[in-house]
Order: structure tokens, then C-alpha cells, then sequence
């Protein structure tokens, strides 16, 4: 088996200044990436602002080697996403892997959640992967190369006190998806990471747990899909204590009424277990994969 690395490659890492993003940030630079180390050093909130995180993941990096510049833009708006590019662009001349990472919590019951912890979470998790995603998407598509992660999570899954959380998350793979099928003919792969892992957002969540899903089990599988080794895309992976898995949503047969049957709620209602049974699925690769399985129906 041959050693990944990252000679001649570019990488952005957002929220780069600890817990996962700094893990995947050295272990890149450590393989040869440049490293673009993105950090606003904001709170697990995300209140308020430190340049000292990003710089000390950088100063690491040096240390051991590698290459690597800060950025301490917000990933929150256009202006900052764009400028997060820009700084790769000027110090290393383009972007080939670019690792959505930045976020933070707002956790609230449903009928707790405030519109300003909507906001917020939906600008940071979701909206913030648009703004640095699209201009390195540009760059990629131009080299004909690119590698995009994106940082989902379980909670899509549900979990309570979460709905904001797991709906910008739900949101990122479906960006991932369609990023996965515009950049196929350029090169570019997109896939998602859903970590589980002691991180300072975490740690109380997850109690003792936490002791055995050290960050730096996640780290192998962000950087093989952030590689050239990487030869998968439209994917979503769990990772947690060692322990790697394939995520996906699956289309089952269901159940076919009849070309051109009338059907009503009472039909439904007498055929629900055929329509909820999860044998003989498949796992769409766009949304043509559900249009042709749907024709087979027809002819």
C-alpha cells in the first residue's frame, strides 16, 4: 500500500484553530499540504473573536516542517468565504482541497429555539459551506482537480434540542451531492465526514464516553477523502473511535399502484407496509437514478 500524501497540493481547513479542523490541518501539512489554517476563534457559540488559534495551529505546523498560513475571516459571509480563497490563492497559487469544518452550537428545544439561533446556526454550518465552497470550486474546476469535505453529523439522524443543528446539517449533504455530480467531469470529488468525536463542543454531550472517540480517529478518514488516493464521491461516512461506516439514504421498491390506477389515502393506508419495508433498496446516485427507476415502472 503506498503512502497518501499531499506534495504540490493546496488545502483549505475551516475552523482549523482546534479540535478536528487543527487535527486535520497538521496531520495534511504533516503529508505535504499547504495548509491554509482558517480560524475566527470565536466561542463554542460563536460569540466574539481570537487570532490566537489560527496562529498557533500555524506555528505548529512550521515547527514540524510544513507550510501554512492563518486566515481569521468569517466563513459567515461572501465577502469572508471569498477572502478565505484569496488567501490560498496568494500565498500558494490555487486551492485543490477544500474541508468545511467551522461551526458552532445553539442547542434549544423546538418551541425554545430563537430565530437569531436559527440564523446563526444555518449561516454557520450551511450557508458559510457555500461562501468558501463556490469560489474554490471555480479555481478547482479551472485545474481540472478538486477534493471537497463537508462536516455533517448524526444529529441529522434526530436529536433533541437540535433542529437547527440537524437541519443545516441535512443541508450539507445535499450540497455535497450536487457538488459530487457538477464536479464529476472536472475532476472534483465531494464527500461528507459525520464525526463523532471529544471535542469542546462535545464533551459535555457526550460525557465519559467522550474518552474514547478522540479526535484523531477521524482524522484518517478526512484525510484519505481529501487525497488523490480518494476515488469515491457523493458519499457520506461516519467516523467515531476507530470505527468507519458508509451513510447513505436508500430508495425502496415501495409499492406501485398500477400504470394510470386511481388511488386514494385508503389505499395508502392498506399498503403501508409495503411502502415502508426497506428490502431490495437502492442508493441513488441523483435524482435521474429515481426518474429511471420510476420509468422501469411504466414500460
Amino acid at each position: 500500500m503506498s503512502d497518501i500524501n499531499f506534495d504540490g497540493r493546496v488545502a483549505i481547513v475551516t475552523g482549523a484553530g482546534g479540535g478536528l479542523g487543527r487535527t486535520y490541518a497538521l496531520d495534511l501539512a504533516a503529508r505535504g499540504a499547504q495548509v491554509v489554517v482558517n480560524d475566527l476563534g470565536g466561542s463554542v457559540d460563536g460569540k466574539g473573536g481570537d487570532h490566537a488559534a489560527a496562529q498557533k495551529v500555524v506555528d505548529e505546523i512550521k515547527a514540524a516542517g510544513g507550510e501554512a498560513v492563518p486566515n481569521y475571516d468569517s466563513v459567515m459571509t461572501p465577502e469572508g468565504g471569498a477572502n478565505i480563497v484569496k488567501t490560498a490563492v496568494d500565498a500558494f497559487g490555487k486551492v485543490d482541497v477544500v474541508i468545511n469544518n467551522a461551526g458552532f452550537l445553539r442547542d434549544k428545544s423546538f418551541l425554545k429555539l430563537t430565530w437569531d439561533d436559527l440564523d446563526a446556526i444555518i449561516d454557520v454550518h450551511l450557508k458559510a459551506a457555500f461562501y468558501v465552497s463556490q469560489p474554490a470550486f471555480a479555481i478547482m474546476k479551472e485545474n481540472g482537480y478538486g477534493r471537497f469535505v463537508f462536516t455533517a453529523s448524526n444529529a441529522t439522524f434526530g436529536n433533541f434540542g437540535q433542529t437547527n443543528y440537524a437541519a443545516a446539517k441535512n443541508g450539507l449533504i445535499g450540497l455535497s451531492n450536487t457538488i459530487a455530480v457538477e464536479g464529476a467531469r472536472s475532476g472534483i470529488l465531494s464527500n461528507v465526514i459525520m464525526p463523532v468525536a471529544k471535542t469542546r463542543m462535545t464533551e459535555e454531550l457526550l460525557g465519559s464516553f467522550a474518552d474514547v472517540l478522540g479526535p484523531e480517529y477521524v482524522t484518517p478518514m478526512v484525510a484519505y477523502l481529501s487525497s488523490e488516493a480518494c476515488t469515491t464521491t457523493h458519499g457520506a461516512y461516519s467516523a467515531a473511535g476507530g470505527r468507519y461506516a458508509r451513510v447513505f439514504t436508500g430508495l425502496a421498491p415501495g409499492w406501485f399502484a398500477g400504470k394510470g390506477a386511481s388511488v386514494a389515502a385508503e389505499d395508502i393506508a392498506a399498503h403501508i407496509e409495503e411502502i415502508e419495508a426497506q428490502e431490495g433498496y437502492i442508493v441513488p446516485g441523483s435524482t435521474t437514478d429515481e426518474i429511471m427507476a420510476l420509468a422501469g415502472l411504466f414500460n
